[in-house]
């Protein structure tokens, strides 16, 4: 393949900049002479999706066609890698998803390219209303050794990242043993303790999951699961900055406590995400409703039934925060490259991952117009 380039303006420090890219990689990043409207950077990483456009990775038994038509999606709104995230489930449809997504890696280049790993999401967390979240309290279940080996007989070791509570008599063991295999640990759906908390994070954990969420609405003031995960420089916090999870003020907090180079944005998207709004019946929520803002609740209700809004739009919340468009673009990009590989730089060597867009405050979004993954160029969805 002949060397590409594309141009854009520099995040960093708005000036214009010109990238060569062949056989997948950067090949060069230098200062172009042009005046540039559309900004260039990475392209997007988000570590928690289950799902986006109607494709659903837990669907209980999903097929790999799923997972390939789901990549496409993903790539579409400026995610160039991504983890396919299985929430609390059976045993049986955890290793069902798990095989689908292998496969599907086997299949296709471009979505073992943009999948490195996948994300479990339970089913270790707390059975408790508030922290259990959407997650089926039936399957909810202590940490298991040889349930997790079982899974990673499945996918052929694909399990990368784990998110539960440390408030189960197991979950030491079994946090420093998934860390020794480079798997990371993320403390997320939980009620537990501040010394459960301290003792997982002394484990191995190094993040939490979607902070601020998968907590009950009520919490004690000083004695909670949310002021040690601020307070712990060892852990990098996850957050869903879709304006309808965390408020903007708590968002702030957050990224004050934990700093920028500790932070990153996640989507969480469901299968709805992406969707035209309207009323809809769900496997898991049963019926909801897509509002045109992107918010998801329960019909008739104002409790949230999942996140809909792709990566692309958190980065613009945090934007119209105060935070720069630079710090906003790493949290999605540079930040969660760090943990797949050291990607997400406009670095020479690094895979030709691009995006060009502009900033749309009015739409609440990043309005795409080019994606490049690994020296390809894909169509972009540009809302």
């Amino acid at each position: 393949m002949s060397k590409q380039k594309i141009s854009g303006r520099n995040p960093k420090d708005g000036r214009s900049v010109e990238v060569t890219f062949e056989n997948g990689l950067i090949q060069e990043v230098c200062a172009s002479r042009g005046e540039e409207d559309a900004w260039l950077s990475p392209g997007l990483i988000d570590l928690q999706v289950n799902g986006y456009g109607g494709e659903d990775v837990n669907a209980g038994n999903p097929e790999p066609e799923t997972i390939i038509a789901l990549t496409r999606k993903m790539i579409a709104t400026g995610v160039t890698t991504y983890l396919p995230t299985i929430i609390t489930a059976s045993e049986k449809e955890i290793t069902a998803a798990l095989r689908a997504i292998a496969e599907a890696r086997r299949r296709e280049r471009f979505v073992a390219d943009a999948i490195p790993y996948v994300h479990v999401e339970g089913p270790n967390i707390s059975a408790t209303d508030g922290p259990r979240g959407a997650h089926r309290r039936e399957h909810v279940r202590p940490p298991s050794l040889a349930e997790f080996d079982r899974w990673q007989e499945a996918s052929d070791g694909l399990v990368g990242m784990v998110t539960l509570s440390p408030h189960f008599p197991e979950s030491v063991e079994y946090i420093t043993k998934l860390t020794s295999q480079h798997v990371h640990v993320a403390i997320g759906h939980t009620d537990a303790s501040p010394p459960e908390i301290h003792r997982a994070v002394h484990a191995g954990a190094r993040l939490s999951t979607h902070l601020g969420n998968g907590i009950a609405s009520m919490i004690p003031r000083h004695t909670n699961s949310l002021w040690p995960q601020l307070a712990d420089d060892r852990l990098t916090a996850t957050m869903i900055a879709d304006g309808h999870h965390i408020s903007g003020d708590l968002l702030k907090v957050m990224l004050r406590a934990k700093g920028i180079e500790r932070s990153l944005l996640v989507s969480d998207a469901v299968a709805l995400a992406g969707m035209p709004p309207g009323i809809y019946d769900t496997a898991v929520g049963g019926k909801v409703e897509l509002h045109e803002n992107g918010r998801l609740s329960l019909a008739g209700t104002e409790f949230l039934a999942g996140a809909a809004r792709p990566l692309k739009d958190g980065v613009e919340r945090v934007v119209s925060l105060g935070v720069s468009l630079y710090d906003g673009l790493r949290m999605a990009t540079e930040n969660p490259g760090r943990l797949v590989g050291g990607i997400g730089v406009l670095r020479v060597g690094a895979p030709a991952d691009l995006i060009r867009f502009t900033l749309k405050p009015e739409a609440s979004t990043l309005v795409i117009d080019r994606v490049i993954a690994k020296g390809k160029e894909w169509p972009a969805e540009m809302h």
